[in-house]
Order: C-alpha cells, then structure tokens, then sequence
C-alpha cells in the first residue's frame, strides 16, 4: 500500500492555480474514488486512466485507489488532469518512482488506448507552472511546441502514458505510436499577416472619408461605427483595419496567444503576432459574446478579440443582451464572469467595428432609390443600438455608395496601400507613446478625459468653440466631449502636429457627430 503525489493545473479565465494530486492505495474493497470538486468530464477520468493504463501494459491496481484533488474547494474542470491522475496511481503502486513523478507538473487527456491527447488552454497553464516556481512539465507531444513558447520551462512531449511511465523509470519495453496532434486554425486570428490583393486597402475605390476614419481609428485605438446602405463597403473596410495596426508587443502577443490557446485554438510554434480579428455571426448570445459556460468557463469573441478588432455586422440584427454586454468591457477593458463558486477574469482591450443599414430595407437616403419603410421603422431599427453603447464609439460615419464617376476615376488615382497607410499608423502611435511617456497609457483612445483637459494639455477656448457649442446645446455627452478630444490627438498624430487645432477639432467633431 502506497501514497503518491503529483501536480497538475486548473485553470479560471487565464488565471492557474496549482493542483496537487494524491493518490493512495489501500486494502480494502476495489474502487476508485475522485475527490476533490471535479466537473463531470473530471469524474469521468477515472475510467479513462482505468482503460489508458491497462492498454498501455501498466495496469493499474485492484485495490481501493483513492485520488484527492487539492485544494479541495478548489472548482476543478475538463479533463487535463487524467495524466497527473495515472502517474500519481502508478507512483502509489511503485510501477514508477515517486519522486520523479512529484518534481514534475503533468498536464494532458487520456485516450482509451493510452495515447496522449492535446487539450486547450496549455499556454497559460505552462504560464501558471512556471510563475508557481515548477520547471519541468509533461504534456501531451500536440501541445509540445504551444509549451515550449513559454521561456525558462524544461517541456516533456510524450505521444503515450507508456512512453510517460518509461521516462518516469517504469521498467516498460517502449512502443512507438502515432501522436495525435492538436488541429491548427488558418484565419485572421492567427499568425498570418494578411496582405494578398483581395484584402489590401487600395482595393477600396472612393470613400476618402471613410479610409481616413480607419487610419484615424487605427491610429488612436478608436472604437467605430459605419452606418451606410448594402454595398457601401462596411464589410470591406472592416475586414481591412487588422491590417493597418502594428505588430503586437510581446506583452500583448502573450496575452492574445493565451486566449487563443484557452479558445481551443491551435499556436503552431509561434505566438500570434498580428492583431486578432473576430466577427461573430449576428445570432450570438450575451454569452458568447462576452465568454461564459455551465462548467468551464471559456472565453467568448470579444475576450478572443483583445489587441485586435470585434467586428458586428448587421448590428441591428444582434440581441439588445448581446450588444449591451459590451457596454462595461468597452470602459474597463476586461470582462468578468460571475459564477456561484468562482469568477473568472478575461482581458478584453479590443476595437469594436460595428456595421448597419439606415433602414430595414437598406435604401434610406440612396440618390435614385426609395425607402419602403415608415419613419417608425426606421427609428425602431437604429434604437436596437442603445445610446449608451453608441455613446462609446468615437468615431460615427455614414458611408456611401460609390458613383459611376468615382469609378472611372479610380483607375486613373493612386490609391493608399495597407502598407503604407500601416507605416502612418505606425508613426502616429510612436508621436503618442513619446507625449504619454511616464503615464500608464500608450493609445489616445485609453487617456482619460481629465488628463487632456488638465492644464499642460488643455487647448485654448478659441479652438474648443465649436465642441464647447455641441456640449452646451446637448448635441453630445461629457463623456462624447472627451472622445471627440481623443481623438482629435489623434488626428494631430497622423499628422505631425504636435496637437491639435481648430481644424483637427472640427474633423472629430464631424466624425462623432456626422
């Protein structure tokens, strides 16, 4: 009869918590019993480990086996424990040796067979292990290279529990098997920069005042939103303002990484680098949008979107839930999910993109065209985004079917590539970082309103008047005055003003107010 211990990771938002595993075995009636606050895929692992460990020619006891998960109050999900859960019953029966198996942290899923699969979240439960002071850590050898990402962690890739128990010291002939690898994303999300014909900037043809909103927006992390009838090109730009931010800082790329680790997303052996894009379709609930689940709780498109651009088409179209949920991570810049047991906590710095028609029938204010809809409908729509969400966008355009002539003449125009409308982008948030040095913010759009009005940053009455009328006439909100300050800085930064002025300031008041 025996008494091992082990260490796994159990993972809330993004946050780890170390989990010792005990196992002990003793004489009385056969059984295994899991305790310890186990979810129900949890409770089913002990007779995954039972058939893994048989098939991998190291059965496990007959005896009682009795397996503790602590801290026990602990709320524990999914089933990344089922490798620390065999090696901790094999270390009790001394098929393999104790202390190897305690000095190490074991993180993976058995399949009956005994092989090893990947599972989700790996990035930030490494992260976990290594902030927790552990250096060697066993996973599954799919989720090896997504492991190795993290600096300073001695990672153990093993296809099998066979081949875990071997390097462990089990006296096994090894068996080579085919490791099951964890199923890789292509998409906007991922590591690839999106630069072919079909996606670059150049490929808009008029809407010179919508182009400059994007760099505007790219430029200070402005949030936007485009009203305009189908085919004005909502989609098209939206789809394009990934392109024109810069690459992630490393900070950042951790942080994206991990949520796409945690999103069941594949890494490759590379950390995301370029800013993540996300466009849930219009039938997502307030929980997927913002993250939530009865068990585990993952996080939702616009966690999955942090550092990058949450795109909602047909906003309209979404549940008032759905849309409203946004309202408090666009301030603060997280989501917290609150659970009886446990709350978890997701980053969410993203820009919001919303796109909508003018109408239902989509032919409001088209030259040539008649609208079908009463001017009841037309408001019933519109108010489907509640003003105090619009009252969070900076920047509000109406964009604008292009003409047969803009056509014509788009041939004969250069047109600003994504490249180069990037590098202004670029050097418009390098003259931010500059004046914000010493603050504890980098973008336009994250400055609070008091700063700018503070006395080294407050512009001169005669360059205000405009905005100061708006706010007096109730044309915008306190909080409206201050966005359309932000950004008016940005404005100035894209370019090179060293702030702004009378003109700057008319261009943000237009695009707040239209």
């Amino acid at each position: 009869m025996g008494l091992a211990r082990t260490h796994a990771v159990a993972l809330l938002g993004l946050t780890g918590a170390l989990v010792e595993v005990e196992a002990d075995i003793s004489g009385q009636l056969p059984g295994m019993v899991l305790i310890g606050l186990p979810d129900a895929a949890l409770s089913e692992a002990t007779e995954r480990v039972r058939a893994a460990a048989k098939n991998s020619g190291c059965p496990l006891t007959h005896n009682k086996l009795t397996i503790n998960l602590s801290p026990a109050a602990l709320p524990k999900h999914g089933s990344g424990f089922d490798l620390a859960i065999a090696l901790a019953c094999l270390a009790a029966d001394g098929v393999v040796a104790a202390g190897s198996v305690g000095s190490v942290v074991h993180i993976g899923e058995l399949a009956l067979d005994g092989r090893l699969r990947p599972v989700p979240g790996m990035l930030p439960a490494v992260i976990a292990a290594s902030r927790l002071g552990h250096r060697t850590v066993m996973v599954p050898a799919g989720n090896a290279a997504e492991a190795e990402l993290v600096p300073g962690i001695t990672v153990i890739g093993v296809a099998s529990l066979r081949e875990a128990a071997i390097w462990h010291g089990a006296e096994l002939t090894p068996v080579p098997v085919e490791s099951i690898e964890w199923p890789t994303e292509a998409g906007p999300a991922g590591n690839d920069v999106v630069e072919t014909g079909s996606m670059d900037l150049a490929d808009v043809i008029g809407n010179e005042d919508a182009i400059l909103a994007l760099q505007i927006a790219a430029a200070g992390g402005h949030h936007l939103f485009m009203l305009g009838p189908p085919g004005s090109g909502k989609t098209m730009l939206a789809a394009r303002l990934p392109g024109l931010l810069p690459d992630l800082d490393p900070a950042a790329s951790l942080e994206a990484s991990s949520l796409r680790s945690l999103a069941g997303r594949g890494l490759g052996r590379s950390l995301v680098t370029r800013p993540p894009l996300e466009s849930p379709h219009h039938t997502a609930t307030a929980a997927a949008m913002v993250g939530g689940g009865s068990g585990q709780i993952r996080p939702g498109a616009a966690a999955r979107a942090c550092h990058g651009v949450l795109f909602l088409d047909e906003a309209p179209e979404f549940a008032s839930a759905a849309l409203d949920a946004l309202r408090q991570p666009l301030e603060s810049g997280m989501i917290s999910i609150h659970r009886a047991n446990a709350v978890a906590h997701f980053p969410a710095r993203f820009q919001l993109v919303m796109a909508a028609n003018p109408c239902p029938c989509g032919q409001y204010g088209v030259a040539g065209l008649e609208c079908s809809c009463p001017p009841s409908a037309r408001r019933r729509y519109l108010a489907r985004i509640s003003g105090p969400l619009l009252d969070r966008i900076d920047i509000q355009l109406h964009v604008n079917r292009i003409t047969a002539a803009q056509l014509r003449l788009a041939a004969e125009e250069p047109r600003l590539t994504t490249s180069a409308a990037r590098e202004r982008v670029i050097r418009a948030r390098r003259a931010a970082r500059e004046r914000l040095a010493g603050t504890p913010w980098s973008l336009n759009s994250a400055v609070p309103g008091s700063w700018l009005r503070s006395r080294h940053l407050r512009l001169d009455r005669a360059t205000t008047a405009a905005l100061d009328r708006a706010l007096e006439r109730g044309g915008i909100t306190m909080r409206g005055y201050d966005r359309v300050l932000r950004v008016a800085w940005s404005i100035a930064d894209l370019e090179g003003a060293d702030r702004p002025g009378v003109e700057q300031l008319g261009q943000a008041l237009y695009l707040r107010t239209g």
